[in-house]
């Protein structure tokens, strides 16, 4: 018997030839979805080390230029409360006995703004308020107590989106000084100006300079002292005597931390509780200072008026 055809390798497959064994089949399965494996690291890999904190140089380094900026802007703070008390008194002595006549008290606000040009790189701006004479401007510790409840209900007046701010434009507590603030100005700090000092209350002061005196020795406001009053949100508190007739080598300023960045680590201040020391009078104007600058803090560390 003969077959029509032989099994090859490329010839068609016979199932009667002897040679002929079923092909095996291949099972066809439906390729399945590609599923994204995340990496997941060895668990025996330990974390990468956290970068490189400052070295002991580098937080000397920062710790030297921060003392030496807050040093910095307590002599400028204290610089311009003294300009702008003796400012005061002059304006006073020029109105005294008008209808403006002015009282003898006044309030400062310190705000700092980044300013590259400047050695220490910042500039300060005071806006500060006087008042026109009357009852209620004559009680220093009252008159602060009444500005930081008036703060205080501005404060909580606030409505969304419109943060009230003590530089205005809407209810301001300022009538002079730098009023427009660059957008990044922070506030540092807040001061009081009084023309009532050790040698008498300002009305019997101003009054005496136009008096005849006794001793044909003619005294001008020139010759008044001021004193000033200042906190900044360091917790430096500083009192300042201007005395325009004080020896060259007294400067009339008591501060609770160093005007100068460079005392020695052992430094002993006398003026560290500042704010505790001195008769009752000059303790409660202390206490509605500091209630007014709390105010303020608090509520300008919030961020920038919109």
């Amino acid at each position: 018997m003969t077959y029509a055809t032989s099994a090859g390798s490329h010839g068609p497959h016979d199932p009667l030839h002897p040679g002929w064994h079923p092909e095996p089949t291949v099972e066809l399965r439906p390729a399945r979805a590609h599923t994204r494996v995340e990496f997941q690291p060895p668990h025996d890999q330990p974390p990468p080390p956290p970068p490189p904190g400052p070295s002991p140089a580098d937080i000397e380094e920062m710790t030297r230029r921060d003392a030496a900026w807050w040093a910095d802007l307590r002599r400028q703070c204290t610089a311009r409360a003294k300009r702008l008390n003796s400012g005061h008194a002059v304006e006073a002595d020029q109105r005294y006995g008008t209808r403006d006549a002015l009282g003898p008290h006044a309030v400062m606000l310190f705000f700092t703004a980044p300013a590259a040009t400047e050695p220490q790189r910042y500039r300060l701006h005071t806006g500060w308020r006087l008042f026109l004479s009357a009852p209620e401007s004559d009680d220093l510790p009252q008159m602060l107590a009444d500005l930081a409840d008036i703060a205080a209900t501005n404060i909580a007046h606030t409505t969304a989106g419109r943060r009230w701010h003590p530089l205005g434009p809407e209810r301001s507590m300022v009538n002079g000084g730098d009023i427009n603030l660059p957008g990044d100005a922070v506030y540092v700090g807040v001061g009081a100006s009084t023309l009532d000092t050790d040698d008498g209350r300002w009305n019997q002061l101003a009054r005496l300079l136009r008096e005849p005196s006794a001793t044909a020795q003619h005294r001008s406001v020139f010759d008044l002292r001021g004193r000033c009053y200042l906190l900044l949100t360091d917790g430096t508190a500083i009192d300042i005597d201007r005395n325009p007739h004080a020896p060259l080598h007294y400067d009339g300023i008591r501060a609770s931390k160093p005007l100068d960045a460079d005392r020695p680590a052992h430094w002993h201040n006398p003026h560290a509780n500042l704010t505790v020391q001195g008769d009752y009078h000059t303790r409660e104007i202390w206490r509605h200072l500091a209630a007014l600058h709390h105010t303020l803090a608090g509520h300008l560390r919030q961020g920038p008026a919109t």
